[in-house]
């Protein structure tokens, strides 16, 4: 494996985010904040408690997974876009560097940057709210493999789009809608039985669930279910991931 080569890009796409801190970092997290404010502590008075625990903390794992989901998305997608938008792509493709390479080193680096951006809402959110993780390792567990699924999720974007508006259209009308139904704020226990049963076609529900579990011991879904749908869909992305590369699709046109 060209170790230097992965290290190379990893570090340049780690050196984006240092240079745009102000977007990379700071925009999500005072956007986290205002949701603590909002929900946490305005619409959190009104309901004593949910899951077991207080509204202002059971919200916390669902915020920490939604920034988790649309940064991963973001920055993946941008990170191989950009490439392609300024035509630097062939000569990584022209490069003595493997596919396992380029994804090791553009995935990694994405997947680096939101759970750095997840430790420091869940920092942010102990400000709030007194937080109780009762099985840490398991939530480092969802926490990478949520931010590893989601930036290979927004690799493929980032190959598939076109255009800037194609590279916004995904995580704007499908991952946030999903973040917002898939339980970040409430639990589906709260949903009439109807309502139940749709949520479970909601990935989200899975990975929120699982999350949730790690801080509270109380889930939506077993944590067997949210670890096996978590891994499903990290194969699904493998899979196409590796069609894309094998076809060169929208790689070398």
């Amino acid at each position: 494996m060209n170790l230097y080569a992965v290290r190379a890009i990893y570090r340049f796409e780690m050196a984006r985010a240092w240079r745009t801190l102000l977007q990379s970092i700071v925009s999500p997290v005072v956007s986290t904040s205002l949701y603590f404010v909002v929900f946490g502590a305005a619409i959190g008075a009104r309901i004593p408690e949910a899951g077991g625990v207080s509204y202002g903390a059971f919200i916390v794992p669902g915020l920490v997974m939604m920034a988790l989901l649309t940064q991963s998305v973001s920055n993946a997608s941008f990170g191989i876009y950009f490439p392609k938008f300024t035509g630097t792509i062939y000569e990584l493709l022209s490069a003595p560097v493997s596919t396992l390479e380029i994804l090791l080193s553009y995935v990694g680096a994405a997947a680096t940057k939101s759970i750095i951006l997840g430790v420091i809402i869940l920092a942010t959110a102990a400000l709030f709210v007194p937080l109780t993780i009762l099985h840490p390792g398991w939530m480092l567990l969802f926490m990478v493999l949520t931010a590893v699924t989601f930036s290979l999720l927004g690799f493929i974007i980032g190959i598939w789009a076109d255009g800037f508006e194609k590279l916004q259209f995904v995580p704007t009308l499908i991952i946030t809608p999903l973040a917002f139904l898939g339980g970040s704020f409430y639990s589906i226990d709260m949903l009439p039985p109807l309502w139940q049963k749709l949520s479970l076609f909601n990935p989200v529900v899975y990975l929120i669930s699982g999350f949730r579990w790690s801080f509270y011991g109380s889930a939506d879904v077993g944590v067997g279910i949210s670890l096996a749908m978590t891994a499903l869909f990290l194969a699904i992305c493998l899979a196409i991931v590796g069609w894309i590369f094998r076809t060169g699709y929208r790689l070398k046109s």
